[in-house]
């Protein structure tokens, strides 16, 4: 009898625009992290199913950020072609 096989997770191309705060960080589970200034907004590759943390930061030099929220990655808006 085989095992079901599990399907790696799909790739997706999202984009955020930062429009609240002085700058937010989106906070991956892979440990790495995006700064987005206000006014502006990045796109970037995240995995299906990944939560992402979106961390308001008032004082860059400071790391005493504030969670704004946590998302899943297929909850961003779909990166404009």
């Amino acid at each position: 009898m085989n095992a079901p096989t599990s399907h790696p997770p799909k790739k997706l191309r999202r984009q955020y625009t930062n429009s609240d705060y002085p700058m937010v960080v989106l906070k991956f589970e892979d440990g790495h992290e995006i700064k987005i200034y206000q006014k502006t907004g990045k796109l970037f590759d995240a995995w299906s199913g990944e939560t992402i943390k979106i961390m308001a930061v008032y004082d860059p030099t400071s790391k005493d950020w504030e969670l704004v929220e946590a998302r899943k990655s297929d909850a961003f808006e779909a990166a404009a072609d």
